[in-house]
């Protein structure tokens, strides 16, 4: 039975009998494969329920199982190369150009998955592009993008797939890598004529209010990163600077914040001096205006005009 199935397909098919064992063989990897990695994506499914180990976990299962498919496949098709340097040297040659941009893609897959500038969770702006990686693949990375026309680093709700490539061209930045904490500026503007120590003395104890617990996880954050990376900051603290503009006197509140978090701190602590501010008599809210100085009449003693 067997003999007249392969002499049916060599003589209506034009297939030798050593290409039949090969497709044999070939299918039957495929298949014992499938069932492997459905199985152990079953088992990752049932044990994991955080949802980036699951990820990762069934990310590397797909992985193997491509890398096992093109081993098997290459061992039954290429039987007249004597070593696999041969076989790759002769590869590269012919495909170099052809297939230059998706060799780049996946060189630049195995940087990313080695090297890791990022990795699946981190927040990152690449080129013009940025948002939180929520895919790795061979060819390309996917990120769920944030800013563009939205403010504060929230999402649009668009899917950006960048490729590979790409880390090797543009510069990377990475929110969570290192330091995953962010420094966050907020000037607070107040007239001349507001009592501008006492508005900075309130901003102090509002911001203190605020970022107290945020110091205190990025020391530790910190002092892991110091282990990697040449990251030093002598102060961690919130801190108030004060500066002259031409509208008033210029209150820059800087503090630490979480990169996900940032609309959300930058709301609670706007409220807060809003409310705070509006309970003062002698603290008011500067913005660009147009007056005229008589310095003979508002001008220090020393100043006027004789």
């Amino acid at each position: 039975m067997t003999e007249e199935i392969i002499s049916y397909f060599e003589e209506y098919w034009n297939i030798n009998p050593d290409i039949q064992s090969k497709i044999l063989y070939s299918a039957i990897a495929i298949i014992v494969l499938v069932i492997l990695r459905f199985s152990a994506l079953k088992l990752v499914f049932k044990r994991f329920h955080d949802a980036k180990e699951r990820y990762l976990w069934k990310n590397g299962v797909k992985n193997i199982y491509y890398i096992l498919l093109l081993i098997i496949l290459l061992n039954i098709w290429i039987d007249k190369i004597d070593s696999i340097g041969t076989f790759l040297g002769l590869v590269s040659a012919g495909l170099a150009i052809a297939l230059q941009v998706p060799i780049v893609n996946v060189a630049a897959w195995l940087f990313i998955i080695i090297r890791k500038p990022f990795e699946v969770g981190d927040r990152i702006e690449i080129g013009n592009v940025a948002g939180d990686v929520i895919d790795i693949r061979f060819f390309q990375f996917t990120i769920n993008e944030i800013g563009n026309w939205v403010g504060a680093d929230q999402s649009t709700g668009r899917i950006i797939h960048v490729p590979n490539g790409e880390v090797f061209k543009v510069t990377q930045a990475n929110y969570n890598q290192g330091f995953s904490h962010i420094w966050l500026e907020m000037p607070v503007l107040v007239t001349f004529e507001s009592n501008w120590r006492k508005a900075k003395e309130l901003l102090e104890n509002i911001i203190n209010n605020h970022a107290e617990e945020l110091s205190f996880t990025a020391k530790r954050k910190l002092l892991e990163a110091s282990k990697k990376f040449m990251i030093f900051y002598s102060n961690l603290t919130p801190i108030i600077y004060t500066s002259v503009k031409d509208s008033g006197v210029e209150l820059t509140i800087r503090f630490l914040s979480e990169p996900k978090k940032r609309r959300v701190t930058e709301n609670a602590v706007w409220e807060e001096i809003l409310d705070t501010f509006a309970e003062q008599d002698d603290i008011d809210f500067a913005y660009p205006t147009q007056r005229i100085y008589y310095n003979h009449t508002e001008g220090k003693s020393d100043t006027r005009n004789k």
